[in-house]
């Protein structure tokens, strides 16, 4: 065999994924959402998809799975064929959480799923009763340590970043506090309202009309730096307890084994796509952060999620099995 013919031979598998990945997609692509219709997952991947599907001349299915805390939506990612036809957008829970507060789950996490892409983030915000005494952060962590019972603290449901993002706060400063899971922010907000809970982490954009009838009052802001349009509202890093960051993320993910030509081009799209000024927008009436960067770089910040929230989940013995 002449050497010609090898190098021919060994080049082919290569020549044929860069074709599969300058062809993709030929058919509709479906994108998974563990969440309901009218969630903010849902919002994301609308918006995305009513733009990516100019851009790739093919329709973009929204496939609501919710269920089990987003992992029903994620195995269904994990378990379908690695071709790049069946995206799902993926966050915290059922990626970075679910393997430390599950002793089974139907996929793992790092095996089964290829990062493409973070499409947002989003911090939570420090919210309690507009009657409550507490102004401030450190207030706060001071009433609460004094509770010879502890605080009722409310969150949008078990394993959530709303459920965590206290537990590390509640750890980090040093009192005692009995979690009240409810079925989303609607719910976890109202209790909130009427004195039911003494406390709640959740994004914003959920509580802001009970902020502006002067039924609840933020106090601050769980981003590295303070939020763009809420400049006001300090972090509460520069409240007393520097490093403090916790994140409501979402990312694009495609089964394990999808040809690295397809993910870099869902990769290079979607980038592209969140940064249209149109795009843009609508995320920020939301109070998301736009995202983007590469897959490597999604991967990474996995890594640390998962180590971060792991050992909070670890020390709080969080189970939900």
């Amino acid at each position: 065999m002449t050497m010609k013919r090898i190098l021919a031979l060994a080049l082919f598998p290569l020549l044929t994924l860069h074709a599969a990945a300058q062809s993709w997609p030929t058919k509709p692509v479906k994108v998974v959402v563990p969440a309901p219709a009218g969630s903010s997952l849902d919002f994301i991947v609308r918006t995305l998809g009513n733009r990516l599907s100019t851009r790739w001349g093919q329709p973009v299915i929204v496939d609501n799975k919710p269920g089990a805390g987003g992992m029903l939506g994620m195995s269904a990612v994990a378990k379908a064929a690695p071709d790049g036809y069946t995206l799902g957008i993926g966050f915290n829970g059922p990626i970075a959480f679910a393997p430390f507060m599950y002793k089974q789950m139907a996929y793992d996490p790092v095996k089964d799923l290829a990062p493409i892409v973070m499409t947002s983030s989003q911090p939570n915000v420090l919210a309690v009763p507009a009657s409550h005494p507490a102004r401030t952060v450190q207030e706060f962590v001071s009433w609460a340590r004094a509770q010879p019972n502890g605080v009722a603290y409310g969150s949008v449901g078990a394993g959530s970043s709303s459920h965590l993002t206290m537990e590390l706060l509640r750890t980090t400063a040093g009192f005692e506090a009995t979690h009240v899971p409810f079925n989303g922010s609607p719910p976890a907000g109202i209790s909130l309202a009427s004195g039911e809970t003494q406390a709640l982490f959740t994004v914003a954009p959920a509580l802001l009309p009970l902020v502006a009838s002067g039924r609840i009052r933020l106090l601050a802001v769980t981003s590295a730096k303070r939020m763009e349009g809420m400049e006001q509202l300090p972090t509460i890093a520069e409240s007393g307890y520097p490093g403090f960051e916790a994140l409501a993320w979402n990312g694009l993910f495609s089964a394990a084994g999808t040809p690295a030509a397809v993910v870099a081009k869902v990769n290079a799209d979607v980038n592209a796509t969140l940064k249209e000024p149109e795009v843009q927008a609508a995320f920020a009436k939301q109070g998301l952060v736009p995202g983007g960067g590469t897959p490597q770089a999604l991967a990474s910040f996995m890594a640390q999620e998962r180590s971060k929230w792991g050992a909070i989940i670890q020390k709080t013995g969080i189970r939900l099995d």
